[in-house]
């Protein structure tokens, strides 16, 4: 049977209001995989409180307990102990909860394939402050606990996927982080995920240059002639239906996005704007080239809302439904 973890991420944002919403609706019973929730009791039962949420909580002591989704009951694992359920509040003490539950989805995904990993939003500065300081985000840290050699973060949605060459990393780093074997791998890792995930036959991905107008022949920038070019010219050679680096002004616009199923961004908030403004809510967050099965909502924690009103469910939604999917 095909189980669903779900790690609700920082414990003072929406990620867990999220989870509770969606088990009083339908679509909890619609879900095929046996979902399970991995959270501190006290969290569960102190927020649904908060929210006016009549839920029951039943706790199990091993994945293969988990029942089929019945709408009201939440079933959950506890894996660490939360200091601080308090809504809308970052606290640092938190981090090692959220950290602790996320290592406990990576590692159940790895023992079985017919596990998927669903993680809520986390807040980075927090899980840095709380003592994690080599904390860059969700995808570098499958990537080290997988112990995956690449991985690419792709954000899908109904209208546009955008993956990315380089993820959480200070703008000034973006160039010497872009590498020519390193795309290869990453525009490979991608093609594959667009022909398998989502049974795309010959699928187009267009290639963003780093500079403005692809580096104009070299006039206004290097690396698309020294490095993402050739990148590009290899992965051609291995029939990938690539295009050399186009500019990203114009990239966007309706007829290119049309024709095209994938763009690669050089930077993080090169190309995700774009996806924000035509599907933010209704995005899925996924890690590429890992042997586990990892998708994410499209937002953050929304500490302003949390614990106070009911928060757009679209994205999680979409999450869980893309990783039950992608289950075998």
């Amino acid at each position: 049977m095909k189980q669903l973890l779900y790690s609700p991420g920082e414990p003072a944002g929406i990620g867990i209001d999220s989870i509770l919403y969606i088990s009083k609706q339908s679509f909890w019973e619609q879900i095929n995989a046996r979902l399970v929730c991995i959270a501190d009791p006290k969290l569960l039962e102190s927020r649904s409180k908060i929210l006016n949420l009549k839920i029951k909580f039943k706790e199990l002591h091993s994945i293969g307990e988990a029942k089929k989704n019945k709408i009201g009951i939440v079933q959950f694992i506890k894996v660490a102990e939360c200091l601080d359920c308090s809504p809308g509040k970052l606290n640092p003490t938190n981090a090692k909860y959220v950290i602790k539950n996320l290592n406990f989805g990576i590692e159940q995904t790895l023992k079985n394939k017919k596990i998927g990993l669903v993680t809520g939003p986390i807040h980075k500065s927090n899980i840095i402050e709380g003592g994690f300081k080599s904390f860059q985000g969700h995808t570098e840290w499958i990537k080290n606990k997988t112990k995956s050699k690449d991985v690419v973060m792709l954000l899908a949605s109904k209208k546009i996927k955008v993956a990315l060459a380089t993820t959480h990393i200070p703008l000034s780093q973006v160039p010497k982080n872009i590498k020519k074997f390193k795309l290869v791998e990453v525009i490979k890792i991608l093609d594959s995920s667009l022909k398998i995930n989502f049974k795309i036959k010959n699928p187009l991905i267009k290639v963003l240059g780093l500079n403005p107008h692809a580096g104009e022949n070299g006039k206004i920038g290097i690396e698309e002639s020294s490095k993402i070019n050739p990148a590009v010219s290899l992965c051609k050679q291995l029939g990938i239906n690539v295009s050399y680096a186009v500019s990203a002004d114009t990239a966007f616009n309706a007829d290119q996005l049309d024709e095209t199923d994938a763009y690669l961004a050089m930077y993080h908030d090169q190309a995700l704007p774009v996806l924000k403004a035509l599907s933010f809510g209704k995005a899925v967050n996924i890690t590429l080239g890992t042997p586990i099965i990892r998708t994410s909502v499209d937002h953050g924690t929304a500490l302003e809302i949390a614990g106070k009103r009911k928060p757009k469910l679209g994205s999680v939604k979409e999450a869980i439904k893309l990783a039950e999917i992608q289950l075998k």
